[in-house]
């Protein structure tokens, strides 16, 4: 995706954010979540999957998580898994911040489906806005809710990433944009004032990339990450990450 670009949509159904009281919200939302998550150095996560449970013995998936990451039925792996009707042992290994905004349950969803062979955008798009996008992958600009993707060119392009420390509320920063009347910004992503609402000190983290920066930082998604596009990797806590080529057979990490 683009940083130029943006998605509009209504609350996507994975995200479980409330319709506001006169129906689905239009709301603009930055296409920096792709980006951030392209560019990242390491890939959102690794998925191990053991062999398949046997039929008729389990009706779900067992697999192991990182402490503090839901690994209930509403789980996105686990609905890509029942998505696609199949079970395994899985053990999930996270290499971006959970609750950052950053698509990385969108990406482990698009995973499951590329191991099942699965490439239906619509079946994707049941799991959530994000994740005929990392279904696809390569840059490109989304819209409707997310299962309208047109493909861009490449470009060679540097981040630098600062995450917040604690997980941001996606279900809350849609509640507090209701709530807030749906706003809409100057900016490329119309969360940042639910999300600042939710999360008050992710205005301090904001200010802190920005002045050491010099520039303007945009959030990804419903937050978490902030971002700047640019090197600066004197920046405390912050991640320098660069745009690589996708290349055929690079997106499968499902082992």
């Amino acid at each position: 995706m683009t940083a130029s670009a943006s998605t509009r949509s209504a609350s996507p159904s994975s995200l479980r954010a409330p319709k506001s009281k006169d129906g689905p919200g239009d709301l603009t939302v930055s296409a920096a979540r792709s980006i951030a998550m392209t560019v990242l150095p390491s890939r959102s996560s690794l998925i191990h999957t053991g062999s398949a449970l046997p039929s008729g013995r389990e009706t779900t998936s067992s697999w192991s998580a990182p402490p503090g990451l839901d690994t209930g039925e509403g789980n996105l792996l686990c609905r890509a898994m029942r998505a696609v009707g199949r079970t395994a042992a899985v053990r999930l290994e996270k290499h971006i911040p959970a609750g950052g905004g950053l698509g990385g349950g969108s990406a482990d969803a698009a995973a499951v489906l590329r191991w099942a062979g699965c490439g239906d955008i619509t079946v994707g798009a049941g799991l959530g806005a994000d994740v005929p996008f990392c279904l696809v992958g390569g840059r490109a600009r989304v819209t409707g809710i997310g299962d309208e993707i047109e493909a861009l060119p490449f470009e060679e392009r540097t981040f630098t990433l600062l995450p917040y420390p604690r997980q941001v509320s996606t279900v809350g920063v849609y509640e507090a944009w209701d709530a807030l009347g749906g706003p809409t910004v100057d900016g490329s992503n119309d969360l940042e004032p639910p999300a600042v609402r939710v999360e008050p000190e992710l205005a301090v983290w904001r200010d802190r990339l920005g002045d050491a920066t010099g520039r303007t930082p945009m959030l990804a998604g419903s937050g978490g990450t902030w971002f700047v596009e640019g090197s600066f990797p004197d920046v405390r806590g912050a991640i320098v990450a660069r745009t690589e080529r996708q290349q055929e057979g690079s997106r499968q990490v499902v082992e």
